[in-house]
């Protein structure tokens, strides 16, 4: 069960993506993280930039996405984001988000699974929780609603 309302929205944004080529896993591709917010009722604060999106898009078509970023808090509090999801859709679809197009996030599939770790006490919460984010691609951003895995 998920809790009933997102507890934070991750808002990243995103550098040109950057292509590997073809390894024997995938197309791979690095998206570097520059910055960005977090807005919610559990968490609030910025992305420091730093962060990246290591992508590998497989051969059925599927993004496999491993994203590592820091929030910093208003109180200097600073989490470690440890981001796992997945991200597809019909062919046409994920030809408009490549090409940057604005995209109903209804016609893909966007998850993620995300873990935290941070040292600060008043976000130690945050160490003891799994959280599931619905995502979003924009041309130049992510945005993620975050909730909390009860």
């Amino acid at each position: 069960m998920l809790s009933p309302e997102p507890i934070f929205r991750v808002h990243a944004e995103l550098a040109d993506i950057l292509p590997l080529g073809h390894t024997p896993y995938g197309e791979r591709r690095i998206i570097n993280i520059l910055g960005g917010r977090v807005d919610g009722a559990r968490l609030n604060g910025r992305i420091l930039p730093g962060g990246a999106d290591w992508q590998i898009i497989r051969q059925d078509g599927v993004a496999h996405l491993e994203a590592r970023y820091t929030i910093e808090t208003a109180d200097g509090a600073r989490i470690l984001v440890a981001s796992d999801g997945l991200r597809h859709g019909p062919p046409d679809v994920m030809a408009r988000l490549g090409r940057g197009e604005t995209v109903d996030p209804g016609l893909y599939y966007f998850r993620t699974c995300l873990r935290f770790e941070t040292a600060h006490p008043a976000a130690a919460w945050l160490n003891r929780i799994l959280a599931l984010g619905r995502g979003t691609r924009e041309a130049r951003a992510v945005i993620l609603d975050v909730y909390e895995v009860l």
